[in-house]
């Protein structure tokens, strides 16, 4: 099996949806795969459990893609080995009305992962600049001062979105939280194969709507929102992540992976020591043990 080079996953510099793979050969077939990933997960289990007793970072990660590129399937398959104190997994829908009462980003920090912990987004605070950019009557939902019409969400709002999201991610990452944004990028032609086998599968008919169909219409749009997203929002700070989701069990090795080879540079996580009194009686606490 070919090594994964974070490298060419990383966005960097400013790129075009259109020039990064949607499929990535690594030479295994699925088998391989997912042996591979039993085993980085498997490790990556560990490295949170290390970082839950340290207690000093938390971590974000960020999935957004298209309907059926595979996110809630990867959130099961790359967190299985996690002890479940130890992470937290939130699905973001159509925004409440209590939501819609406050900021855009106020139901996104109420979710945030505490210290020593992990927080997976399914849709993300991204959904405000990709969603709502392709269909902008609904900021109209938002009742934001001076934007009384479509026509007020012009390219100055944008641009101010954009610059509220950047500022969010450096505070939390200048507060000791890891963020990383993994864009599932699915082909079109792919995405028709996976809502065909929705609609032909009677066990998978409940995760077919109508809506996708309509939503598969403005794919050009939406690939134009996310290449504007991701060129503006990949910082050192909080950087977009390139996943090939054609294929469902590499692009959950190639997240897993990430997530690992990053984190494990982090040598300062570390399990904490015990206070020297404790350290030095360890012999009398087993002698304790022992002798009843």
């Amino acid at each position: 099996m070919k090594p994964i080079d974070i490298a060419n996953h990383k966005i960097t510099q400013k790129v075009q949806i259109t020039d990064l793979p949607s499929r990535v050969d690594l030479g295994a077939d699925k088998k391989e795969t997912e042996k591979a990933l039993k085993k980085v997960r498997r490790n990556l289990g560990e490295l949170q459990d290390t970082m839950y007793a340290h207690g000093k970072y938390s971590v974000l990660v960020c999935l957004q893609g298209m309907d059926t590129a595979g996110k809630d399937s990867l959130i099961r398959e790359v967190f299985k080995d996690f002890n479940a104190r130890g992470v937290e997994v939130m699905s973001f829908k159509v925004p409440t009305d209590l939501e819609l009462k406050h900021d855009y980003l106020w139901r996104h920090y109420l979710h945030l992962p505490a210290r020593g912990k992990f927080g997976v987004h399914n849709r993300t605070h991204y959904e405000n600049v990709l969603v709502t950019r392709v269909h902008p009557e609904y900021i109209l939902n938002e009742k934001l001062p001076f934007i009384n019409s479509v026509e007020d969400v012009d390219d100055a709002f944008w641009n101010k979105r954009f610059e509220q999201i950047k500022n969010f991610e450096n505070h939390l990452a200048e507060n000791g939280t890891i963020i990383f944004k993994f864009f599932l990028n699915l082909s079109k032609e792919e995405q028709k194969n996976r809502l065909l086998r929705r609609l032909n599968l009677k066990r998978k008919n409940w995760k077919f709507s109508a809506g996708d169909l309509k939503e598969r219409k403005l794919w050009d749009n939406y690939m134009a929102c996310y290449e504007d997203a991701i060129n503006r929002t990949s910082t050192n700070n909080a950087p977009w992540y390139n996943i090939p989701a054609d294929d469902k069990p590499t692009a959950r090795l190639i997240v897993a992976s990430i997530l690992y080879d990053t984190l494990k540079e982090y040598t300062d996580i570390k399990e904490p020591e015990l206070d020297e009194e404790t350290k030095a009686n360890l012999h009398l606490y087993r002698e304790q043990l022992n002798n009843e």
